[in-house]
């Protein structure tokens, strides 16, 4: 298109866009929440959210465990924490230091809980992020834990106003901070083109923000830049970060006030922790004459690695069908998380030597993943388990000798006849790309919905979705999640040949499961749903432009669907290292073959769509999915669309949005590409 006549649907909140915005989402709501079972599934899944039986995850911060929680009596959530002791009882004492709720009626404020960094080595005070409506920007207050009070900024306490900020403690009185400053030393904006800070300051408590020292800045095109401290008693340093894209940076260790690089491939994933360096490279690189193959994990003698040395030893090296995925550290053990062929594997190192170590208490054939150690003071390990029908639960123990059942969750559906299958279906370049089928045992075809991703390295592994079994799976539909290149399920590579002119893959992968799917008989065109989100979202476009003759239905929600103007609005910028950039006419050249907002055409058929997204999403402009559904009702296709006028990325900022969001889409779903062949109370 020339000209593009929907511009003025990208004010975010300008009065003409919102009243476009009330004028369709009027008629969905009033559409898809007509029916008995749109209350079944808006109920169900808020149940499902606002339960008090879901496992309270915890974070250990010295004596305490620290937790932040939702329900239906405390809808914003609570910040609260308890002992160990209390908490390996059914019923833990928990001392509340924060209530959302209750701040947000006092000031008159839609907060939402954006997190918290407690102060080393006491955790005595907090630097609190809160924002509004859920957007990525947010204030920061600093919260003295001990008296449960705010700590004023006359008081010299740690106050920024609302931005996409990075805080962190230094020491007592010292932090390091990026911001929207007003003024920058340099003359050059305090942020990125991205939108986020391109510079950090040493503030120290009791000075004016404006006063405090830069440290160190970027590139205006950049995508962020900023300093942290590690406080590793013993091994503390100082460290500094410039992404020149999002995939790559430049690191430094602050040393006598200069910045000494640390030589790592730009792009590579890195580590320090006492005097070992961990470097996950994602590329192939040749280091001390030997080719390490994307995806190793590979250890160095810190300082010796700083003064030129290059003796590594491999802890981890990838086939074809195995990838890391994460690693953590207690105090004597490596712990690595790997995935061969989507399904997960804990292996473990003893520090210095790196010798094999056992762990018992493992449970079999889960999604196993690390969420807390405490490598400073012991080894300490908490472990989540889940699968497609097990529900999710806790581990806890020591690193060292073995881990035990501490808390689970109870079933969300039956899941006795529920079983899950591996795929793999065969993509236009000969790829085997696998998928997980999720169904009652009973059901042979019927009303499928799959589910893809595709970009930025996300691996999509094997786990408890509540919602999804009770508003979907139970009812008879088919659960389908496609491990697409653009991920990382086997390694870097997996992502990294979908990036830019490789994007082609991520949907020739999509599709290729479409396909498989109704090959082997499991749904039909008519039948096949799609559902994605975010990049998701713009999978979703995809499919609709390039490939709308395999679905009978798409959501689309918070999407990327303009390629055009993408790294113009909100964070795009960040992501041209994913995409490309649009105004490079080759980059443009493989981006418009595929750009879901320029390939709309008024003589295609299209799958029928429901798009959403949200007007409090300041990473993910909310006008990709206005513009393109006002495209597609100027060419005459029916659409329906809802836009949350709160909710950040996420779409909701609170359980009961994120229920009712969940439960039109499912309705949608039902009414689209649901049928009498799904059995059970499909048709309720």
């Amino acid at each position: 298109m020339a000209t593009d006549p929907y511009l003025w649907l990208e004010d975010v909140t300008g009065d003409e866009a919102l009243d476009w915005v009330r004028a369709h989402n009027e008629p969905t709501v009033d559409d898809l929440t007509s029916s008995e079972r749109f209350e079944q599934l808006r109920t169900g899944a808020l149940e499902v959210l606002d339960t008090d039986e879901k496992i309270p995850y915890v974070r250990r911060r010295g004596e305490f465990l620290y937790n932040f929680w939702r329900d239906a009596t405390n809808p914003k959530g609570i910040w609260r924490r308890t002992t160990l002791e209390s908490y390996r009882t059914d019923d833990p004492e928990w001392d509340v230091l924060i209530d959302v709720d209750a701040l947000a009626a006092a000031e008159d404020e839609n907060w939402v809980w954006a997190g918290v960094s407690l102060r080393y080595p006491d955790y005595d005070r907090g630097l609190v992020s809160l924002s509004r409506g859920g957007a990525d920007a947010s204030v920061v207050r600093e919260f003295d834990v001990a008296k449960r009070d705010w700590v004023a900024p006359e008081d010299g306490g740690f106050t920024l106003p609302e931005a996409k900020s990075n805080i962190g403690w230094i020491d007592a009185d010292t932090v390091y901070v990026g911001t929207d400053f007003a003024e920058t030393e340099d003359g050059e904006p305090a942020l990125t083109t991205s939108g986020y800070p391109r510079t950090a300051r040493r503030w120290v408590r009791g000075t004016a923000l404006a006063d405090a020292p830069t440290v160190f800045a970027g590139e205006v095109t950049d995508v962020a830049a900023g300093a942290s401290y590690d406080h590793t008693p013993g091994y503390e340093r100082h460290f500094l970060s410039r992404s020149t894209d999002f995939f790559n940076s430049l690191n430094y260790q602050l040393v006598d006030g200069e910045p000494v690089l640390i030589d790592v491939p730009t792009d590579a994933h890195f580590s320090v922790r006492h005097d070992h360096l961990l470097v996950m490279p994602r590329s192939d690189w040749t280091v001390d004459g030997i080719l390490r193959p994307a995806g190793s994990l590979l250890v160095f003698d810190y300082p010796a690695y700083l003064a030129g040395q290059r003796t590594h030893t491999p802890l981890f090296l990838p086939d074809a069908h195995t990838s890391l995925q994460d690693y953590a550290f207690t105090r004597s053990r490596l712990v690595l998380v790997t995935l061969h062929d989507v399904a997960t594997r804990l292996e473990l190192r003893t520090l210095g030597d790196w010798e094999p170590a056992a762990l018992t208490g493992l449970p079999e054939l889960a999604t196993l993943s690390v969420i807390g150690t405490d490598p400073d003071d012991s080894d300490e390990i908490w472990l989540s388990a889940s699968s497609f029908t097990q529900s999710p639960s806790l581990l806890y123990g020591d690193a060292t000798t073995g881990v035990s059942l501490l808390r689970s969750t109870p079933g969300f559906f039956d899941a006795a006849d529920v079983h899950a299958h591996q795929y793999f279906a065969t993509s236009d370049d000969g790829t085997a790309v696998p998928y997980f089928v999720v169904k009652r045992d009973d059901v042979v075809t019927g009303p499928t919905l799959l589910y893809g991703y595709g970009g930025f390295e996300n691996s999509m592994t094997p786990g408890y979705s509540a919602i999804a079994g009770r508003s979907w799976i139970a009812r008879g539909g088919i659960y389908v999640i496609a491990n697409i290149r653009g991920g990382g399920e086997y390694g870097p590579t997996w992502h990294t040949q979908a990036q830019k002119a490789g994007r082609h893959l991520v949907y020739e992968d999509f599709a290729a499961v479409a396909r498989d799917l109704v090959t082997r008989g499991l749904t039909s065109t008519e039948q096949l749903a799609a559902q994605g989100g975010s990049n998701g979202g713009l999978l979703m476009g995809v499919m609709a432009t390039t490939y709308p003759d395999l679905f009978g239905a798409l959501v689309c929600q918070v999407p990327l669907l303009d390629m055009k103007r993408y790294h113009l609005l909100l964070a795009g910028a960040s992501w041209m290292a994913e995409y490309g950039d649009p105004d490079d006419p080759d980059e443009w050249a493989y981006l418009s073959a595929y750009s879901p907002y320029q390939r709309l055409s008024a003589d295609a058929e299209y799958p029928r769509m429901l798009v959403t997204t949200s007007t409090r999403d300041d990473r993910v402009h909310p006008g990709h999915a206005r513009k393109f559904v006002a495209r597609l009702e100027e060419y005459g296709h029916p659409v329906q669309y809802y836009e949350n006028i709160e909710g950040g990325h996420g779409g909701a900022a609170d359980n009961a949005q994120a229920a009712f969001k969940s439960a039109l889409a499912y309705e949608f779903l039902w009414r689209t590409v649901g049928s009498a062949q799904a059995s059970g109370s499909a048709q309720a």
